[in-house]
Parts: structure tokens; sequence; C-alpha cells
């Protein structure tokens, strides 16, 4: 063999030997980390079963989204719904080899350990090699730390991920777990709070930039760094153009697009959060908070956003009108106006309750209004007829004269809450106030003065036949005060509670066209307690009257008769069908509504009057489906053969079974409710009447006016309102459920009926109207004038000559005489 062959020979072998050397060494180094880290390593099998945090979305009635529960605001996608265009524009960006490499891209390594040589030469950041597989193994298994030896773990798990799963799986945990900024997790809520679309709908230019965010999305945001973001975009293009997804002229139009974002659309466009933080109080109570922020639920509730908006305007502008009667509590605070006054007012604290409100600073205030500064460095007006209302405040909710001048009213220096009006009729033109460059500012905007309200109240409105709630409302301004007084507070009903009394009468026996003396009252209530006289607001006393004049005028001494003669025993047994019975005492006090309700339970209780005496329960949620689309909980339980029918063959209509308990005579509840009809015709309601259509309802005050209430119903819908100091005290003279809290059920019911025809209540079967006296009871005579139509259960009805008189306990007289005796006239 010639000298030059030997040395190739030995040559080959020598290489043979090195590679034979190295391959020993790779593979001692592989072992030696697979010995030194692979040990205790997170367990990669539970990303099998692992569920990404996904938010919970609440929807209204009609499926509007009302809101989100979210630590990580994500929507999950499946990967097989995922439009080619973008997994390609993903895998353009992050990993190209990805359906072909095992876990590891070692041409990438390669690739990325050669640009980082120059990358050190050029003083550039090196660039990574991580594959979708290694960020998975990274994001859902390892820390962020930036180490070897977390590298080396981050690859071992890459290897035993793809072992175990499919590359498909792997893309749709990848996906779904990244955050794109914009507090977005995941690829379908990215979508949404960028450009408001789902996946399907973004275009190629969209997807590209979706796809250029994972790497650093902060660093590609679309405003504060719109140049960086849109080079990042065309470079994601020009990937998937040399990867032979698109076309160059795809590339090319794509990299024109403007990069525009545009707010996420379809949330409410009505407040109700005091409705969504009743919602999650009850999604945490009965499913946790884990469930509840990372479940992925899709709740429907019975929100209508209709009602919701007439609510939220009705009670805001009732509270408000309540607080102008009784005068202005003076400015927030004081500035001087002199030199920066913008910066000055800009710095004053925004009182809670004024959002919808701007601060001002009176600037000048003169014959015809005050000139005020605004935070914006603008001027504006506000004309005297525009702070008439503000009367001087006195305690105890008195009210004094109105103001005669502005000066009573605002002075020079006063931070004040101001409101732009509709109507600019009474604009003003400032000559002597002159802008920055020196010219005069000319003709302003007018405003009114405002006040946020101290006192606070809610309303309920919901269908009486479901429980359904439709709409809440638990205070004046959620941020100023987040105690929901619709469904926590406990307040006195007071004169509301009486319905239910009359209703445990008729149930005794009692008509009403009954007479029952209205004369003063006294009980000795033992124990050197004193005696209880309890009275009519009026201080009054009427004689004997039948039992519907009784509760049309709301007479306090007639209804503690009645509940004495019947027992209070019976009161409270139908108070607890009703529920309304929670810490009720048998004591006649609670008759005359001393016990304590929530606006939400009472108005359920009126409801069970008007639907024919059937128990319902109020609820807040219609259905729950957790984030596969099964239905985990359903208000309605009836089953409903039928209903899941694919399209209509000519098939009736499901007939639906009324499981609902019957809790009273469906014909005593109508009696009831048609005596509250009288309460709206010619009782304490009677300003409901201008409406003018079939409305009932009661008005309720306690003793000094401490709680205020209006309850009632037309046929299909109940409303409840409450207006009451949190720290309950008096609403001041002459105040009381027809005057602060009818006129917010009025308009609620004005704005819900706008447009449509009012239909009559229902009369059940086994009900006589018969024509009687108004104001006796006992049956009209040919051309009498004061007649109505009362309801009467067969065999109950007033004879003509007879009067039947209770006279003493258990006595009955048909003499038509007037007895006296220890139990008066009932």
């Amino acid at each position: 063999m010639s000298r030059k062959k030997r040395i190739i020979v030995w040559s080959l072998a020598g290489t043979g030997v090195l590679f034979f050397l190295g391959l020993l060494l790779v593979g001692g180094a592989v072992l030696f980390a697979l010995m030194t880290y692979g040990r205790d390593l997170p367990d990669y099998t539970q990303l099998a079963d692992y569920e990404p945090p996904v938010m919970t979305r609440v929807h209204a009635g009609d499926g509007s989204l009302v809101t989100e529960f979210a630590t990580e605001k994500r929507l999950f996608i499946p990967i097989d719904v995922v439009p080619k265009q973008i997994i390609h524009a993903f895998l353009s960006a992050e990993d190209k080899n990805f359906y072909h490499h095992p876990g590891v891209d070692f041409f990438g390594i390669a690739r990325a350990m050669a640009t980082n040589v120059r990358n050190v030469l050029t003083n550039r950041r090196p660039v990574g090699a991580s594959t979708i597989t290694q960020q998975v193994a990274k994001n859902f298994l390892l820390t962020n730390e930036v180490s070897y030896e977390r590298k080396i773990k981050e690859a071992i798990l890459a290897f035993r991920i793809e072992r175990a799963f499919s590359k498909d799986r792997i893309l749709e945990l990848y996906l779904n777990e990244i955050l794109f900024g914009y507090g977005s997790y995941g690829l379908a809520a990215a979508s949404l709070n960028y450009f408001d679309k789902s996946v399907d709908e973004l275009t190629l230019a969209e997807s590209a930039y979706l796809a250029a965010l994972p790497k650093a999305p902060y660093n590609y945001h679309p405003i504060r760094r719109k140049g960086a973001a849109i080079a990042r975009r065309n470079w994601v293009l020009s990937q998937m153009e040399e990867n032979g997804y698109i076309s160059k002229e795809e590339m090319r139009e794509a990299q024109a697009a403007p990069l525009d974002v545009r707010p996420r659309s379809g949330e409410a466009s009505f407040r109700a959060d005091y409705f969504e933080e009743a919602v999650r109080r009850q999604l945490a109570q009965d499913y946790g908070s884990k469930k509840l922020y990372g479940g992925g639920l899709s709740v429907r509730t019975t929100l209508e956003p209709k009602l919701q908006a007439i609510a939220e305007k009705a009670l805001r502008d009732g509270l408000i009108a309540y607080d102008r009667r009784h005068g202005w509590r003076g400015a927030i605070t004081s500035r001087s106006i002199e030199g920066d006054w913008v910066t000055r007012l800009s710095n004053v604290p925004t009182p809670l309750g004024i959002e919808s409100w701007r601060l001002a600073l009176v600037h000048d205030v003169r014959a015809e209004g005050a000139v005020v500064g605004l935070t914006d460095g603008s001027y504006g007006f506000i004309p005297f007829s525009e702070m008439a209302w503000a009367r001087r405040w006195l305690p105890g909710e008195r009210v004094t004269h109105p103001p005669e001048d502005p000066d009573q009213v605002l002075k020079t220096g006063d931070v004040i809450a101001v409101e732009r009006l509709a109507d600019q009729s009474e604009q003003m033109r400032l000559d002597s106030f002159f802008t920055e460059d020196g010219r005069p500012v000319g003709l302003v905007a007018s405003y009114g003065l405002r006040q946020v309200p101290n006192i606070e109240g809610a309303l309920v409105a919901l269908d009486p036949h479901t429980g359904r709630v439709l709409a809440l409302v638990g205070g004046f301004d959620f941020t100023a005060s987040q105690f929901n007084r619709a469904t926590q507070a406990h307040r006195q009903p007071g004169s509301a509670f009486k319905p239910f009394v009359y209703a445990a009468a008729l149930e005794q026996g009692f008509t009403p066209s009954s007479l029952v003396l209205d004369a003063p009252f006294v009980i000795d209530q033992g124990d050197g307690q004193g005696k209880w006289k309890p009275r009519n607001s009026s201080n009054r006393f009427y004689g004997p009257s039948t039992l519907r004049l009784g509760l049309e005028k709301s007479r306090n001494l007639m209804t503690v008769r009645v509940a004495q003669y019947i027992g209070m025993g019976r009161v409270m047994d139908l108070a607890r069908r009703f529920g309304l019975d929670v810490g009720m005492e048998p004591n006649l006090a609670h008759a005359l509504g001393a016990g304590e309700v929530t606006p939400l339970d009472l108005t359920a209780a009126y409801a069970m009057l008007v639907n024919g005496g059937k128990k319902i329960e109020p609820t807040l949620i219609d259905r729950i489906q957790d984030r596969y689309g099964k239905t985990i909980m359903r208000h309605d339980m009836r089953p409903c053969t039928g209903c899941e029918a694919e399209a209509w063959e000519g098939q009736a209509p499901p007939d639906l079974p009324d499981n609902r308990e019957q809790i009273i005579d469906p014909r005593i509840a109508y009696q009831v409710t048609h005596m509250l009809e009288g309460v709206v015709e010619r009782g304490t309601g009677r300003r409901i009447r201008s409406l003018g259509i079939p409305l009932a309802g009661k008005t309720g005050t306690t003793n000094e006016s401490f709680d205020t209430w209006f309850v009632g119903f037309a046929p299909d819908l109940a409303v409840g309102v409450f207006v009451g100091f949190d720290r309950p005290r008096s609403l001041g003279p002459g105040e009381e459920g027809s005057s602060a809290a009818a006129p917010i059920f009025k308009d609620f019911m004005a704005g819900a009926f706008e447009g449509k025809t009012g239909i009559p209540f229902r009369i059940p079967e086994g009900v006589r109207l018969v024509r009687v006296d108004a104001q006796t009871g006992v049956p009209a005579r040919p051309g009498d004038n004061n007649v109505i139509l009362e309801a009467f259960i067969p065999g109950t009805e007033p004879v003509p000559g007879q009067v039947a008189v209770l006279d003493g306990p258990g006595s009955l007289a048909l003499d038509g005489r007037l007895r006296k005796g220890t139990g008066g006239l009932y």
C-alpha cells in the first residue's frame, strides 16, 4: 500500500474514531442530562386533561353580552375550527417545521447558532430556537427562568410531550394559552379584543398581526408602537410567502393594509351593575370562585335590556327629584379662580356618584345665572332656571323657600357638579372672559346644577308567572355603593304588607264589602310596656267602612281590627306561603308591616297575587352551560316533549305542564288584585291612574316615613320600588310612599308600556262581579252614581237590606243594626 493510501486510511479511521468518540460524548451528555435534569420533572401527562382557564360570559335574556368574569380573559377554541390561514401564520412566525420535528428543531438550533454568531459580531440581540412544543412545555410546566438548566428541561419535556400527544393537540394548547396583550389570553379572545371579530372573520393581514404578537406583545402594541407592529406583521407575511402558504400578490396586498384595531362591541349598552353583581355572587356561591373566573360558564340570565335601561333611569330620576325637593347641601369644595385654575380643578378628586356629570368651578355669579369653568379649560353657563330648585337644606329634610337670586346658591370659587343640557336655548355670550390667545370666549353652552342624592332606593321588575327578574337596580350609583338594596336591604314594608292581611281575612269568610269599624284602638302590651295606640295617617276616624275602602285608603285601624279578629296566626300562615314570614312575630304591629323584607321578596309576593295564587321563586338566571355546551343548571325544570323539534311540520305546540304550587284560592287572589286596582283608581296610588292602562298596587310608608314603597303590577309585570336612607331616618314632612316611590313606579311603567296597549286583569272561574256602592259595599240601585263592580265568590254577595255585623269575638248578627261591644264593629 502506498504511503498516500495509508495516510487516507488512517485519516478516515481517525475521523471515524473521532466521530464515534463524539457520538459517545454526545450520548453521554444526553444520558447525563436525562439522569440529572430528567428526574423530578413535572408530569406532562396532566396536559391530557388540561383545561385552560376560560372566562365566564353572562348574557341577557335576548342573548346580548352583559359582562364577563375572568382572571385571564380567554375563550377556548378547538383546533379543528381554527382557519388554516391562521395556523400557517403562526407556523411561519414561530415554528415552520412544527409538523416535522420531534419536539426540538435541530436544524432551527443550528440556524439560530449561526445567526447568533453574526448577531454577536454586529451587537444585535441573539435569537431563540424554541419550538411551539417547547413553548408549551415552558408555559404549562416550567417557569420563565432564563438559564441553560431550564432550556434542557424544556427540551426533555418537549420530547416527552411529542410522544404523548398529537401535533394538533399541542398546537391547540399553545393557541389557547398564550398571552397576546390587550388583556387577551388565547387566540379567540385576541381576535375579539383587537379586531372585534371571530377568528373565522380575520383577514390575512389581521391573522399575520396576531401571529406576530406572542414573541413580545407589548413591543408590537398597535397604537403605542405601531411602526414596529406593522414591520413585524409584514415580516410574518413574508415568511408565509417564503413557506409557500400565500402568493407574492397576496403578501404585497396584506402588507399594504393599514393596522386598525377596533374597540370590541357587543357588550351591554345599558347599565346593569347591581344585576351583574347579584349574578356573580350567586355563581360564586353555587360553583366557587375557580369555576366562576376560569370555568368557561355560559350564563343566560333573565335580564331584559330595554326594561333594565328604563329601570336605571326611572330610579335615578326619582331619587334626584326627591333630593331636589329637600334642598341644596352646598358645593363639593372650593378653589381659587386665579392663575392656573384648570389644574387646580382637575386635581379635585371626583366624588362618587357623578360619573355621568362633570366638575365645574364657579367664576362669576350674576343675576342671569353663574359662569363656570370646566376641566378642559372651556367655560359654561348655568341659567338661574337650572338652580331654582336649590333651596337651602335644613336638618330633618325640612323644606324652605326657593332661592330668589343665584348668589343665594353659589359663590365664586365653588366646585360643583354640572350636566350639559339637551336644551341649549339659554346659552350665554361671555365677552368679558377671554381665551389664552386673548380672544373673547363668546357663546358658551348651558349646564344644569347637579347634586348626588343622599337618599337611596331599589327597583325590581319581574315576570309574575315565572319569577324571572327582568330588571333590577339596587341603588343610585354602583361606584358609590355596591350594597344591593334590592336583594340585601331588609326594611319594613309598612302598609305595603296590608294586602296579605286582607287576603287572610278573605280566606276566613270576609268579602270586599264586609264592614270594619274604623275607630280608636287601644291594647295593653303588658309588663309595664304601656298601651299600644295605632292611628291612621290622617289622625282621623271614619266609622264603619268596607274592607275594600280600608285597603284603598290604607286605614291602619281597620287593618289591626281585622288581624285581631282572625288572629295573627292566620296572618303569619299566609305570610309564610308568600315568603314574607322571616322574622315575623305574632303581634298586631306586624299586621301593619313592622317586619322586615327585601324589595325582591315583596315584589315576588305581589306577583303571586296577580298570577292567580301560584308559588314562584324569583330568579336571575335561566340557564347555565359549561365550556362544552352541556346544560348544568336550568331554572325551568318542567319536561317539554316536542320542544327540541328541528322544524315545524304542522305539529301542535308543546303542552307544558303547570307544576307551580297553588298557595291561595285563585278567586281570593283575584279579589285582592281587584281591590288593589281600586288603590290606583281611587286610593293612595291614584297618581298612577293617569297612565291609562290596567294597573294595581299599594303604597307603603312606615312610622315617621323611614321607609317608603310602591309595589304593584300589570297582568304580566310585577314591579316593586323602595326609597329610604341607608341609615334609616325620616324622609321629611309630607313624604310617603305616594310621593317618593310611586312616581318612580309610574315612570317605569310608562316606559315599559310605551306604544303598547294594556290588557285587563284575568278573572278566574268562580267569580261573580256585582254592582255595589263604592262607599258602603251594598248592592247598587238603579240611578246610583258611585258604583263599582265588586268581585265575590258565589254565595257571598251582599243582600239588600242586610248588614253582616260581628259583635264581639265570634258572634254574628244579620239584623242590620250596629252593635256595641268589646270587639267593636268588624
